[in-house]
């Protein structure tokens, strides 16, 4: 007991020379055998307890298990201190517990105390267990474990007082006062460790001790109350809880997972282990079966002429020259530019009796023509012919480079240009108007089949012959692409042996490059060859190209299709107006609410009181206005006959020989073609698919009783020109055409016409107009008088003595004499239909119109005098008995010549109907300009056409004042509703007041 109270006591090991020399108090204070320093004297009186940094890490680092067996082998004095100092000891104890976290235990059982081998139950208050186990802890906290020594010192020969050898030593910076108190503020940080060390200690007093326990089983013992006593706190229960539950949830999510993919690879393991052992046997089979067709005599001797052939006639191919290829280049380039020239000529014709020489003769003819557009370059200095070939021969270039396979570019170059030649050709023929970007929208929009339907069979022959050539083009192509060894005009290979070699991957660069640059070049010119000032324009320019915006045929001709083509690629909608603005468009507004408040001061009735039908006749016109052409009997007596008593006249078109869907625009929106750029050709489509919004009249009804109220119909295909995207998007509920849902019934053409007759339409109409409400707007485009015109008729009156037109050719006559019966069976159905309307009880008025001339009059058309009377159709506006507007005619000064735009301004005035700010717009501008179209309405002009009330021309430098401003308000109306910020759409400017 003695030797190990000792080991207890002296854990420093101070030299003999320093034993005496420490005080009373030093042993006093070192009360588990820490041992300190010094106890120093502060200035304010009091001690403070200071030991080296040796002494607090050999403290710190023993080992929890020695300090338990240790902790066993000392005498327990805690029951019966006897010594004043010990006493003091505890009283000091007992104030440094005051300030360290209260922990409760039960003392521990002296072994030593128990030499029978029986169990001892110390009884002491609990309050002296506390205090035990604080001290412990105070200690712990500091970094001090108590440390015996195995061996009794011998340089220590006293024997230090005795204490219970439980109570911890104060903390390093611990200070005592005088009056006996300690504080403890300013000790160690590592007295305000956690006191999970005297937990330890507490739990391993707590364990029940008998006389076989040794000291391994309390180490044991004392180590796992340890472990687990690190995280009893209070405050870390039930976080321990939760992380239990989360442990396990996640442990039987594993699980599930570890389940789930054993499973499933168990399943896919067998699923391809089947695939795997079919496919083997299936590759077996092959395989047999191709060995067994080898070893097949005649498959050997096929075998050995391919390895003969190959070897020593395909892998000694030669290489086409670039010099070759120039050939074929410069050839193939100069056939496009003929051929496209060639499509847009045609054979003279001339009247009987009339002299030409063969040289007049052979110069007019299309071969002459051609050479003509040749030999200009040297005999005038004109170059388009050169300008044409430049520009074909980049875009070939580009093909060429873009595929680097020069005969596959060559055939697909070649077709393109046969087939833009061909179709080129026939609408020449038919319409008098070249191809335009505008045409490959009304194609991709699915109107390629319609397109066939107009051709004649003399398009048929030369259909067939160019298929023929296409199909021989390529065949060749194919058979120079196999006989040419040059695997691209620039080669470079992906192997990846070969690719990273410097020569590869230039000639790779350079391929892509070229490609790139020839792209980028063919887009630059067509986007700038409409913009004024661009490179592309002066470029075109200084190789005389003169367009001739007003008239696309002219363009064509002149400086050929391609350059026609690609000027219109690039459409413009329409230049933007000077003060252009949010304000100047409210203000015109304003400005025209009043015009529309004046008016409606005299008007009494609404348009949408009355069924409004807005009917386009295909075609029609009077024949006979036509000069040279005449017939013993009027091909149109009746529709004549109400022109002549209800409000009529001239409209002057935009087009000849098409442009059905310009007029027809014109009529439902009000704007006019001449204020757009001329490379906007058709509306319907390079322009009404773009817009969100498009105002028209049919709106107005639609605006009084719903979409229903707003009708159309078509005796053809709902695809041509886009309409029934279009007609939806102008708020037409139902659209009623020959193809899709609704349908045209009992349609019929007369005897073997292609299309339609105005009879059905009509009678589709009256069947709508009798089981519907009270008021419709009806858009309606007939189809009957449509080109071509062979001999459809039986009983034509209009043919041999009934015609007796002068100064035709034969080729026209057979055409314009089957037109005249269409006209006249168009007359004689129109006044049916009025005549049934006439039947109804509720006002309907008609607004009947020729969209344009047939493009049949050649011979007038080569008169430039002849133009704007070529571009002149007959219309009327026509209300029913039931209409109080029946008799009405407005005044020749106000209705002898219009355009298409003014229509419903027109019919407002006839119906005395009240007005919106945009309508009293048109009212007015139509009193100004009674009518306004594009240049090509007088053939070679380069301004828009503008005629007064008596059909006269008036010449842009002639306006007045005022028809100027009003042409200016025109252009802002149009611009902002097409290509502005549509500032219009928020005010009233298209409402009418009820």
């Amino acid at each position: 007991m003695e030797q190990q109270h000792g080991q207890g006591q002296d854990a420093v090991n101070l030299p003999d020379s320093e034993i005496n020399n420490v005080s009373p108090f030093a042993h006093l204070l070192d009360t588990d055998g820490i041992g300190y320093d010094t106890f120093i004297p502060g200035d304010d009186g009091l001690i403070h307890t200071h030991h080296t940094s040796e002494q607090y890490r050999g403290a710190h680092t023993e080992s929890t298990t020695e300090r338990l067996t240790n902790s066993d082998e000392q005498e327990s004095t805690a029951e019966h201190p006897t010594d004043p100092n010990a006493e003091e000891s505890s009283s000091v104890q007992s104030a440094i517990d005051a300030q360290q976290p209260s922990t409760t235990h039960l003392d521990s059982t002296d072994e030593a105390n128990n030499p029978d081998g029986k169990p001892v139950t110390d009884k002491t208050d609990t309050t002296e267990h506390t205090e035990d186990a604080s001290s412990v802890n105070v200690h712990s906290g500091a970094g001090h474990t108590s440390r015996k020594s195995q061996h009794q010192d011998a340089k220590m020969p006293h024997t230090a007082p005795e204490h219970p050898a439980t109570t911890a030593a104060p903390a390093m910076g611990t200070v005592f006062k005088p009056d006996g108190s300690v504080d403890v503020t300013n000790t160690s940080a590592h007295a305000q460790a956690s006191p999970n060390n005297a937990e330890a200690t507490s739990v391993q007093a707590d364990a029940p001790q008998s006389s076989g326990n040794t000291t391994n089983e309390a180490v044991e013992a004392t180590t796992d109350a340890v472990s687990l006593g690190d995280s009893e706190h209070p405050a870390q229960q039930p976080w321990k809880e939760f992380a239990t539950r989360l442990g396990t949830a996640w442990a039987t999510f594993c699980n599930g997972v570890s389940t789930a993919w054993s499973a499933a690879a168990s399943f896919f393991s067998t699923v391809f282990g089947a695939i795997a052992r079919g496919w083997h046997a299936f590759a077996s089979a092959i395989a047999r079966g191709w060995h067994a067709f080898t070893s097949l005599k005649a498959v050997h001797v096929v075998i050995s002429a391919l390895k003969f052939f190959k070897s020593r006639i395909w892998d000694k191919r030669m290489r086409f020259s670039f010099a070759f290829y120039t050939i074929v280049f410069i050839v193939v380039t100069a056939a496009s530019v003929l051929g496209l020239q060639w499509s847009v000529y045609s054979e003279p014709t001339y009247t009987k009796g009339q002299v030409v020489d063969d040289q007049t003769k052979a110069l007019n003819s299309v071969a002459g023509q051609l050479t003509s557009f040749v030999s200009q370059i040297w005999l005038h200095q004109s170059y388009q012919a050169w300008l044409n070939f430049i520009v074909l021969g980049v875009l070939y270039l580009t093909f060429i480079l873009v595929i680097n396979r020069f005969w596959v570019a060559t055939a697909l170059f070649g077709t393109l240009m046969t087939v833009f030649a061909i179709a080129n050709k026939i609408k020449v023929e038919l319409r008098n108007e070249p191809i335009i970007p505008a045409d490959l929208q009304f194609v991709t929009g699915g109107n390629g089949g319609s397109i066939m339907s107009f051709t004649t069979k003399k398009d048929m022959v030369l259909i067939n012959s160019a298929v023929t050539g296409v199909i021989w083009l390529i065949a060749v192509c194919v058979v120079l692409q196999f006989l040419d060894r040059r695997r691209g005009l620039i080669p470079y290979t992906w192997k990846p042996s070969k690719f990273v070699s410097v020569k590869n991957i230039t000639a790779m660069v350079c391929r892509w490059a070229a490609a790139m640059l020839s792209v980028v070049l063919c887009v630059s010119f067509t986007w700038g060859l409409s913009v004024t000032g661009s490179w592309a324009e002066n470029f075109a320019t200084g190789l005389s190209d003169a367009p001739q915006l007003w008239n696309a045929m002219g363009d064509a001709t002149a400086n050929g299709p391609a350059m026609n083509f690609l000027r219109l690629a690039h459409v413009k909608i329409m230049d933007k107006p000077s003060r252009y603005s949010k304000e100047t468009m409210e203000a015109l507004a304003k400005k025209y609410a009043g015009e529309a408040e004046t008016i409606n001061q005299t008007r009494t009735a609404n348009l949408t009181d009355n069924t409004v039908i807005l009917l386009l006749s295909e075609s029609f016109s009077d024949p006979t206005r036509v000069p040279g052409v005449s017939f013993v009997e009027d091909p149109m007596p009746q529709i004549r006959a109400i022109k002549s008593t209800t409000t009529s006249g001239l409209m002057l078109s935009p087009g000849y020989g098409g442009g059905t869907a310009n007029i027809e625009y014109q009529a439902l929106t009000g704007l006019n073609m001449a204020n757009y750029d001329s490379s906007l050709s058709i509306a319907y489509q390079q322009l009404v698919p773009k817009l969100k919004w498009t105002p028209t009249f049919n709106q107005i009804w639609n605006d009084n009783g719903g979409k229903q109220r707003s009708l159309a119909f078509h005796a053809f295909l709902r695809s041509m020109y886009l309409r029934d995207g279009n007609y939806k998007k102008f708020g037409f509920s139902q659209f009623y055409a020959t193809d899709g849902k609704p349908t045209l019934t009992n349609t019929a053409p007369i005897d073997s016409s292609l299309y339609v007759s105005d009879e059905s339409l009509y009678s589709n109409i009256l069947s709508k107009i009798e089981n519907g409400p009270s008021s419709y707007f009806i858009q309606t485009v007939t189809m009957q008088n449509h080109t071509p015109y062979y001999d459809w008729y039986q009983n034509n009156q209009f043919k041999d003595a009934g015609d007796t037109s002068t100064d035709i050719t034969e080729d026209e006559r057979t055409s314009i004499e089957t037109y005249a019966k269409g006209v006249n069976y168009t007359d004689q159905a129109t006044a049916d239909f009025l005549n049934q309307l006439n039947q109804i009880e509720r006002p309907i008025t008609v607004i009947f119109y020729g969209d344009h001339l047939p493009g049949i009059y050649s011979t007038a058309s080569e008169d430039k005098a002849n133009q704007i009377t070529l571009h002149e159709t007959d219309y009327f506006i026509w209300s029913n008995a039931a209409s109080a507007s029946a008799t009405t005619k407005l005044d020749n000064s106000t209705s002898a010549y219009t355009s298409s735009n003014y229509f419903m301004a027109q019919a407002a005035e006839h119906l005395n109907a009240k007005v919106s700010p945009y309508l009293a717009f048109l009212t007015e501008m139509h009193a100004a300009i009674p009518a306004i179209s594009v240049p090509a309405s007088a053939g070679d002009a380069n301004e828009p056409v503008y005629l007064d009330a008596e059909g006269n021309r008036i010449r842009s430098k002639n306006l007045t004042a005022d028809q100027k401003d009003l042409l200016y308000d025109y252009q802002l109306i149009q611009y902002d509703l097409t290509a502005g910020k549509q500032y219009l759409k928020n005010t009233d400017f298209m409402t009418v007041t009820q």
